[in-house]
């Protein structure tokens, strides 16, 4: 029989996965476990508990399991930094997952059985783990799987200094991506080497709006998330934050892109200081687990007026030498330039198939051309939209 006094002390002295006693499933739990132990009618938080269980699942092995797996403690933080891990450690995460196992194996019969409850009780189903085993491989993998929000979510931005998972991300993938194979395979290797542990380097995607170098960061992101590569985005009024963020993630076992979209500078923007220190290489922003990917409209990256041209700097040229070359800081420019009419049509026409657009060739050629026109011109994006329109157009 279920001891429920015991369950109910073990949950109150967890010290490894003490963070897990502020779950939203789990702190209901030991509620009811307690009033269970303490004699006190079970049915408001049977109730509490049940409801908070529903919103993820009917099973709560698989909810404990995923909530032990993706926890965030002393034991993985230390086996990440490659810090000693003591027997009092060891044995106490050993302790605690048996703990939790016996918790994960609760049903609503040991309720019914220790308290005489004859009521209606909401049911839940449980399934066999071995906690320890299944435990022990994971910590095998964290580079891949990650821990704590990084092991639930692969897309973050920055609020106030403090990363915030993106729980709906872009799943843009490679295969939706036409044209332009050659700078996405640039992408593709830095980022594989970054993963692999070989030298990487920043990178700056510049050319013309709408031709997917955001779309080539996202999709290259979503290709290697499993590999245990993670994307986080940040704003131009952000980059002052950086040192601190990668001095947060050097420790982590993942591999972090911090995405900066549409970057541009004016003259006197101060933030055009804080990214030259960053991709100079200071020892307190430079990481190995950690790139910058850019995007930019603009090859050097400062909006230039001719007015500019005509400062009163005693310095002007070593100043306008220094706007334009920030560009040069990154380790790879690689270049996305507006395809011309033979390379949008084979975009339109590859996309025509993709979505079962079944239109005369000749005829879906003009009619691309015509809505390129009206629009801004030859682009993938402008390609994509007008197939989008022919699609709705024949639904």
């Amino acid at each position: 029989m279920m001891d429920f006094n015991e369950l109910s002390e073990e949950l109150t002295g967890l010290t490894v996965f003490r963070s897990l006693l502020g779950d939203t499933v789990i702190a209901p739990l030991r509620q009811l476990i307690h009033a269970v132990a303490d004699g006190l009618p079970i049915r408001v938080p049977y109730a509490e508990f049940t409801a908070a269980l529903y919103k993820y699942t009917d099973n709560l092995t698989d909810y404990i399991t995923t909530a032990v797996l993706e926890n965030e403690n002393v034991y993985l933080l230390r086996r990440a930094r490659g810090q000693e891990i003591s027997d009092a450690i060891r044995s106490c995460l050993e302790h605690e997952l048996s703990v939790l196992e016996e918790v994960s194996q609760l049903t609503p019969e040991h309720f019914r059985r220790e308290t005489g409850y004859k009521g209606f009780l909401p049911e839940w189903h449980t399934s066999s783990c071995v906690l320890k085993e299944i435990y022990a491989a994971r910590a095998e993998q964290a580079s891949t799987h990650g821990y704590g929000m990084f092991a639930r979510y692969d897309a973050f931005f920055l609020n106030n200094g403090t990363l915030v998972p993106v729980k709906n991300p872009d799943r843009t993938a490679l295969s939706d991506l036409y044209g332009y194979e050659a700078q996405r395979q640039e992408v593709l290797e830095n980022t594989a080497a970054l993963l692999n542990g070989k030298p990487a380097v920043n990178l700056l995607l510049y050319g013309d709006a709408g031709t997917g170098k955001s779309s080539t960061v996202k999709a290259v992101a979503n290709h290697f998330k499993d590999r245990g590569l993670r994307l986080i985005e940040l704003k131009k009024s952000q980059l002052r934050e950086i040192p601190g963020l990668i001095d947060q993630l050097s420790e982590n076992p993942l591999r972090f892109i911090l995405f900066i979209d549409d970057l541009s500078f004016t003259k006197d923007d101060d933030d055009f200081s804080a990214l030259k220190a960053v991709l100079e290489g200071s020892v307190s922003s430079r990481s190995g687990n950690v790139v910058i990917y850019a995007t930019s409209n603009r090859r050097h990256l400062v909006k230039e007026n001719f007015s500019d041209r005509n400062g009163d700097d005693i310095h002007f040229n070593d100043t306008m030498q220094e706007m334009v070359s920030l560009s040069d800081r990154f380790g790879l420019t690689i270049t996305f330039l507006r395809p011309n009419k033979s390379e949008y049509q084979s975009i339109v026409a590859e996309l025509a198939r993709q979505y079962g657009v079944n239109m005369d060739a000749r005829v879906l050629a003009v009619k691309a051309d015509a809505f390129a026109i009206r629009k801004s011109g030859y682009s993938p994006r402008v390609a994509k939209q007008f197939i989008e329109l022919m699609k709705a157009a024949a639904d």
